[in-house]
């Protein structure tokens, strides 16, 4: 699958909460087209090193591999979708 999804969160953030169905609606409908990864910043700091994650939630939006957009914060799913541009 080319285009990813990184969900940085972390269990005890209210605003990574309130985006939980917004992710999980964002990948029932787009299956196949689009890998929802969820990253707990806690349990896997070197991945929110990696990629300079400071805040949570974080959004990356990743094809082929490449990083070709962000978000921090909580975000409407349509802007969502627009950055995923499947």
């Amino acid at each position: 699958m080319a285009v990813k999804l990184l969900d940085y969160f972390a269990p005890w953030c209210g605003p990574c909460h309130v985006m939980a169905p917004v992710l999980e609606e964002i990948e029932k409908e787009l299956v196949g087209k689009v890998e929802v990864v969820r990253i707990n910043v806690d349990k896997q700091p070197a991945e929110a090193q990696k990629y300079g994650v400071l805040s949570i939630p974080t959004y990356i939006i990743e094809k082929d591999g490449q990083e070709v957009g962000r978000k921090i914060g909580v975000t409407p799913k349509a802007e969502l979708i627009k950055l995923l541009g499947v």
